[in-house]
């Protein structure tokens, strides 16, 4: 049953998918919020989805540490579910991305219109500096930038990998940064079309202050999401035994 029901998910949530974009390119010319909020729709009925034809529920823990306006948020990255079940819990994400996304038709082009910030991996230098002035332009205009600062989907008990883009949105932006821990890599492991049943979580952590030196933001980002992290993991297999 395992299989069948994640085999069934799988295609009718790239289904909705295709759907959504064919039938949303009225959202390529509103409003950007316009077709934010489309976007924040489609993730929902998602997560439904998810919920209905898998048994895969969500909880989110921590969100009296969400704070309106500008803010960085920072976190793991362990499966494709956190690049859409996070969007509906802020008011105006914009998403750290990698740019070969925004090339993928339909959907890179309302990578686009949404303002997401694409990173060119292969550009070295100039790809942090880009990835900082489009950051500098969300938060002016007072919006939640998110970012996965390992910067790739890792497995749950995975060596934390750590690259500097996280850092330099935070020296630039003079914003609080709101880490996060999950657990969906037990759930919907990375590479596979496997969608296990149970409770994913995702827990906001308590603020790191604007103003800290490179080195021990760094230090105190890993030292809030990691263990965080690990307690996350072991609670959902300690869930799973259970079943």
């Amino acid at each position: 049953m395992l299989i069948l029901r994640s085999l069934i998910f799988n295609v009718v949530f790239y289904v909705n998918l295709i759907a959504m974009m064919l039938g949303g390119a009225v959202f390529y010319i509103t409003p950007r919020r316009w077709s934010m909020a489309a976007l924040k729709f489609w993730a929902s009925t998602s997560l439904l989805l998810l919920r209905v034809l898998t048994g895969t529920k969500v909880e989110v823990r921590g969100r009296e540490h969400l704070k309106p306006g500008a803010i960085l948020v920072a976190g793991k990255h362990q499966s494709l579910w956190e690049t859409f079940a996070l969007l509906p819990l802020f008011d105006d994400p914009a998403m750290v991305l990698k740019k070969e996304l925004t090339r993928i038709p339909l959907f890179g082009w309302f990578a686009l219109k949404f303002k997401m910030i694409a990173v060119d991996r292969g550009a070295g230098a100039s790809a942090l500096k880009g990835m900082i002035r489009s950051a500098l332009e969300a938060r002016d205009d007072g919006r939640q930038i998110l970012i996965f600062p390992e910067g790739t989907r890792r497995a749950p008990d995975a060596e934390p990998l750590y690259r500097p883009g996280a850092d330099a949105l935070y020296l630039q932006l003079d914003v609080p940064c709101i880490p996060f821990a999950l657990n969906s890599g037990l759930y919907w492991p990375r590479r596979r079309f496997i969608r296990r049943p149970g409770t994913i979580v995702v827990e906001f952590l308590p603020e790191i202050p604007p103003g800290l030196p490179r080195k021990e933001f760094s230090a105190r980002l890993q030292s809030a999401i990691e263990p965080a992290t690990a307690r996350l993991v072991a609670e959902g297999r300690q869930a799973m035994c259970q079943q």
